[in-house]
């Protein structure tokens, strides 16, 4: 496997709207195009990037339990994961196999990515994307 760089970073807020309008007049990013997920949020770009991967969340206690770990429940705020772009899924995947380590592959077809989630050892989620047809 092969990093290339820093894909993006995953913001929970409970002030979407508000964090949109931040992104746009402050770092001058601008909401773009999202893959349709089942919950509120949007992708900050900068150019044809998208950098800044915001999550609208509720702001009322949750009574969710057995999240995956490293994952927070519904109503957290802050960074919820960060992601890096990759190329040799294959190999990292027998990486992660011939170490016990856990994961969870996404295939996002609609923008063509591979994503493995992984939880580093002090809980922090993780992401590797790698492009669907390498």
């Amino acid at each position: 496997m092969r990093i290339n760089k820093l894909d993006h970073v995953n913001i929970r807020t409970t002030q979407l709207n508000t964090m949109i309008k931040w992104y746009t007049d402050v770092l001058d990013l601008h909401s773009g195009d999202r893959p349709n997920f089942p919950f509120p949020g949007a992708w900050m770009y900068a150019g044809d990037s998208a950098l800044v991967h915001l999550v609208g969340v509720d702001d009322t206690p949750s009574t969710e339990s057995g999240t995956q770990p490293g994952t927070q429940s519904r109503t957290e705020k802050g960074l919820e994961h960060f992601a890096l772009s990759a190329t040799g899924a294959e190999e990292f995947i027998c990486l992660l196999a011939s170490k016990n380590i856990d994961y969870q592959p996404v295939e996002l077809t609609e923008i063509q990515l591979l994503l493995i989630n992984l939880w580093v050892p002090d809980d922090n989620h993780l992401r590797i994307d790698f492009p669907l047809d390498e």
